[in-house]
């Protein structure tokens, strides 16, 4: 028994259920995905399925099915100038926080229960809540593409705050400590913690950094690229982690000496011969040397287990106590920042140069055991306050 209708067809199935169909905007014949038990039923899936075309709000109902760990993969695969390092940590997610969830079910049967019930059960099995911040930042934007390109109606991730990431705050060294793990660490690598501090540059940006890339008489270090370890492909060039990243760096005059002896000794030869490598003159292996170098450091300065990265965030402290300003901040470490609220602030040459002065004074001060003295900024702070 069939009904006839402006828009669809309905038909009674031997059962005495209902199955409901209609030729889409694409000229295929889409049948309902189940059956009914009343025409009605029928009838009113079919008026809500003509709302959605006349609305251009309709999704193919057979685009979304695709496995998503198929779909994900090449995701990742045609994205647009990722980073090797990028990609290796999407590849890293998706393999080990989303794949076992989420890649055997098709695009279109994610839902939003679905993605609540395996965030709740990644934090539940002691998944850090940094790891699954990102997992869910990946999955989010995976969806968001799925979306775009019609496979779905709506990103199934709407969980408010999933994908903040709230890491712990990082530890801050005196520039006592600094200079120590500088001294024990021995020659070849103390530059490298000094610029960490004082140039605030990234692991990356140090292991990519040329011979053509130091300038000793003007007291900068140009940072174009950073180095990277790629699992099974060993190191890769890449650029800097932002567009911001790609900046000059100016040195503090304390650190010059330091970095004057390691150009002579240490860097592998040719304009383009890496300024920190291994003692046979390769990359280090950032694993290799927190093993063998950094924690054999710590151990010997007396320091707490910190993290490599965190000299650059007492960096960015020792900058910000010298009096540099925000945009001076956000030039020196290479930061993007929210467009409106830096939009009529500018970093200049001159002042960068000042900033890693004032940076020198406040480390010469701080070895010596003198008192510190105030920075021009500071100065012009106290002058405001009394008038």
């Amino acid at each position: 028994m069939a009904g006839r209708r402006r828009f669809g067809r309905v038909r009674q199935l031997p059962s005495g259920r209902w199955q409901a169909r209609y030729k889409g905007p694409d000229g295929i014949d889409h049948p309902a995905p189940h059956t009914f038990e009343s025409k009605a039923s029928a009838d009113r899936w079919l008026s809500l399925q003509e709302a959605e075309i006349i609305r251009g709000d309709w999704i193919d109902p057979d685009a979304g099915r695709i496995d998503f760990g198929n779909y994900a993969a090449t995701w990742i695969e045609e994205r647009p100038g990722l980073r090797p390092k990028t990609i290796e940590l999407y590849r890293y997610l998706l393999r080990g926080h989303l794949e076992p969830t989420f890649g055997t079910m098709l695009v279109a049967d994610i839902h939003e229960p679905h993605v609540r019930r395996w965030r709740k059960e990644r934090l539940d099995a002691g998944v850090s809540a940094v790891t699954v911040a990102k997992a869910y930042r990946l999955l989010k934007a995976i969806l968001n593409t799925a979306a775009d390109d019609g496979l779905i109606r709506r990103n199934p991730c709407r969980i408010k705050g999933a994908s903040v990431e709230r890491s712990p705050e990082r530890p801050v060294l005196s520039v006592r400590q600094v200079f120590d793990l500088a001294e024990v660490i021995g020659p070849r690598y103390r530059a490298m913690v000094l610029l960490a501090v004082f140039g605030s540059l990234r692991w990356g940006e140090l292991a990519g950094l040329q011979r053509r890339d130091v300038d000793l008489e003007a007291r900068t270090i140009r940072v174009v690229r950073q180095l990277a370890e790629v699992r099974g492909r060993g190191f890769a060039f890449g650029p800097p982690k932002s567009e911001a990243g790609k900046r000059i760096v100016v040195v503090p005059d304390a650190v010059m000496p330091a970095l004057r002896q390691h150009m002579i000794a240490f860097p592998a030869p040719g304009d383009e011969g890496l300024v920190f490598t291994t003692p046979t003159g390769r990359p280090w292996p950032h694993s290799r040397f927190r093993s063998r170098v950094w924690l054999p450091a710590l151990r010997a300065a007396g320091l707490p287990l910190i993290h490599f990265h965190d000299l650059r965030h007492t960096g960015n402290q020792l900058a910000a106590d010298a009096g540099a300003g925000l945009r001076e901040l956000m030039d020196r470490m290479g930061h993007s920042t929210t467009r409106a609220a830096l939009l009529y602030l500018h970093g200049s040459d001159e002042r960068q140069h000042a900033v890693a002065d004032a940076m020198s004074e406040l480390a010469k001060d701080a070895l010596t055991g003198q008192r510190p003295r105030r920075s021009g900024t500071q100065r012009a702070r106290k002058r405001r306050t009394a008038s």
